[in-house]
């Protein structure tokens, strides 16, 4: 399946298929986040796709201003979504409950099996799971994405769900999902391209030639 532009006037609250992992109803901060959402004058546009697993990636990220509205996106909609923590964060009790419960996955940098291969097989032994990341890695305009997101999607066998940040809008806009090839060039060119019209706080994603 390939990509296609979000459509319709958006909302700062979408619902989220069944498919999709959800956290538990916070009424209290889902309103709470929908007012932040709704007083910076932000919106969702786009929809959901209804699947159990994915890969979620959210570019252009030019400051950290991202985090807030995404964090805030993330609440109001009630979505599940994973990433990566150090295993050592795991150790105490509590704070490893917490982290849990947000999505953390502990991975081990130093183990033998590599922090891509550690992602891959947490997702493959979960049900529903949707893991998240920044494909760029910095909030600096790079002219090469980070391959991480890709490996663990092909590994994993799941599509990848594109998020942009349009600030000139002031828009997390939700993509269409896309079903990965064995030509990982190719595959990232193409979610590059996705990305062209929209513009971060900062700069915009750089365009593959």
């Amino acid at each position: 399946m390939g990509l296609s532009r979000a459509q319709g006037e958006g909302s700062t609250a979408l619902a989220l298929p069944a498919a999709v992992p959800r956290m538990p109803r916070n009424a209290f901060a889902q309103w709470l986040a929908r007012t932040l959402l709704r007083v910076g004058g932000w919106r969702v546009t786009g929809t959901f796709p209804n699947l159990p697993k994915a890969v979620l990636i959210a570019a252009p990220h030019s400051s950290n201003w991202d985090g807030l509205w995404g964090f805030a996106v993330k609440v109001a909609v009630g979505i599940r979504l994973s990433v990566l923590g150090k295993h050592t964060l795991f150790r105490v009790p509590l704070l490893a409950q917490i982290l849990r419960w947000q999505g953390v996955i502990p991975v081990d940098r130093a183990a033998p099996l590599g922090v891509i291969e550690q992602a891959i097989a947490v997702m493959r032994a979960h049900d529903v799971i949707w893991y998240a990341i920044a494909p760029e890695g910095t909030r600096r305009r790079v002219p090469h994405w980070k391959t991480g997101f890709w490996k663990i999607a092909h590994g994993a066998g799941v599509p990848v769900v594109p998020a942009a940040f349009d600030y000139p809008n002031r828009r997390i806009v939700i993509g269409a999902p896309l079903e990965l090839t064995d030509d990982m060039e190719a595959d990232i060119a193409r979610i590059q391209r996705w990305y062209a019209p929209f513009k971060g706080r900062n700069h915009d994603v750089v365009q593959p030639d």
